[in-house]
């Protein structure tokens, strides 16, 4: 692919002519390759030379979850033998949805995380530390470590878990940068205090954070961020958020005030329930149209993630829109007592209390067909005087109460990590 790292710092409307420029070439190659959208355009009358702006995207039909379930193999754009890496999603929202990447998707795979450190501040003489899976059809282990080749960042493959192998490789290679689930840290900081080694003066300086939320929505540390921050203040952590699906990332540059889009590989839409675009300063459903995928583009698909986005110019001279946290996703919003729930505002609590020592929160449908939820908690103190604590402190917080069942932290750890999860798993869906 034709490469054009500074249009992150053009006029926003100079971002937004080269975005529909791509767009007519993504439309053209769907209409050519892709038997889904080939349909798609003709059920629904669709003629996609009237498509020249992102403001006629509208007309077209949204992309959803269960399309890719259904339909998964209409959705393949080429030839077989053209196939190069087969990877899965992570099904938190349903039956694991199979995605497949040509050489040039790797490419861009590859240019897409080369973009995402540099935005971070990495650099080619930065060593990074990788803290997830690159196994298990994972494609983000996978992006992040083509990304760093590209760069020219040494690498360090450890992989997820074992604290102890992640402090072993430190000590050895003197990584500077880490990527990592951020709830992770926590548990190399307290092997650290255990084993009398300083953290604080090793040599990672930096950390790329995935999978869980590390700020509010104006930008300051949450409860988990500022439990990593406190223990560890050298340490500058940096969110990212992606997806198998739109294969691409939104990362925060040194600012740490939202991920920013990289025009050159992906359109975004925040859109209500009705498919339509929200008002400014509303949270959306995020939308992502991909631009130069080959194997499995996707058109407007509902990525379920409800987030702000920011379109003023950030402080690092970058001119694109910026994504903020995730607020939750639309198939695990809560309904409880009467007040609207998504998971993430639970784990800022759970997360700020210092005798919880890990949980799992399950959801499940009462007699009275209305949502229940139950929250299982580790943690030595198992008496009735604690799980007052915690339910008052929920009401303090979000003005209902959950149940609460205390477990063992063993129990629980087995439930977060099934064998042949890739993701730590905090919530449950039941209904």
């Amino acid at each position: 692919m034709e490469k054009n790292p500074h249009i992150q710092y053009e006029s926003a409307e100079t971002i937004k002519a080269f975005q529909e420029e791509k767009l007519i070439e993504q439309l053209t190659y769907l209409q050519t390759h892709s038997g889904f959208y080939q349909k798609m355009f003709a059920e629904n009358h669709i003629n996609i030379e009237t498509i020249r702006t992102i403001e006629d995207l509208r007309q077209l039909p949204v992309t959803t979850k269960t399309d890719l379930q259904l339909f998964n193999e209409q959705f393949i754009c080429v030839d077989r033998d053209q196939i190069i890496d087969y990877v899965t999603t992570s099904g938190t929202l349903g039956d694991p949805v199979t995605f497949a990447l040509t050489s040039n998707d790797l490419d861009r795979l590859s240019y897409n995380e080369y973009l995402s450190f540099t935005t971070a501040g990495c650099t080619r003489h930065d060593i990074l530390q990788l803290m997830t899976t690159i196994d298990r059809r994972f494609m983000a282990g996978l992006a992040y470590y083509l990304g760093a080749r590209e760069l020219g960042m040494g690498i360090a493959r450890v992989g997820n878990g074992i604290p102890e192998l992640q402090w072993d490789t430190i000590k050895r290679i003197h990584p500077t940068c880490g990527m990592v689930v951020p709830s992770f840290l926590i548990k190399l900081i307290e092997f650290a205090e255990k084993n009398h080694i300083d953290h604080n003066n090793c040599s990672l300086r930096r950390c790329v954070c995935i999978g869980e939320s590390l700020r509010n929505q104006d930008f300051t540390l949450n409860t988990l961020g500022k439990r990593i921050q406190e223990k560890w203040p050298e340490l500058q952590l940096h969110s990212t958020y992606a997806s198998t699906e739109m294969q691409s990332s939104f990362t925060e540059c040194t600012g740490l005030c939202g991920g920013h889009l990289q025009p050159e590989l992906i359109i975004v839409e925040f859109l209500d329930d009705n498919n339509q675009p929200v008002a400014p300063g509303e949270a959306g459903e995020v939308t992502i149209t991909t631009l130069g995928v080959e194997g499995m583009p996707l058109l407007r698909f509902k990525t379920g993630d409800i987030c702000h986005h920011h379109m003023e110019q950030c402080k690092c001279g970058r001119n694109t829109m910026r994504l903020s946290p995730v607020l939750g996703r639309k198939g695990q919003m809560i309904k409880y007592k009467g007040t609207t729930l998504y998971p993430p505002a639970l784990f800022d609590i759970l997360d700020s209390i210092p005798k919880v020592i890990n949980y799992v929160i399950e959801v499940y449908t009462n007699d009275l067909g209305t949502d229940e939820i139950l929250i299982r908690v580790g943690s030595e103190d198992r008496s009735e005087t604690f799980a007052k604590e915690i339910k008052d402190l929920f009401r303090s917080k979000v003005r209902v109460a959950p149940s609460i069942n205390f477990e063992s932290a063993e129990y629980i750890a087995k439930i977060q990590m099934p064998p042949m999860s890739r993701k730590t798993i905090k919530f449950i869906d039941l209904r």
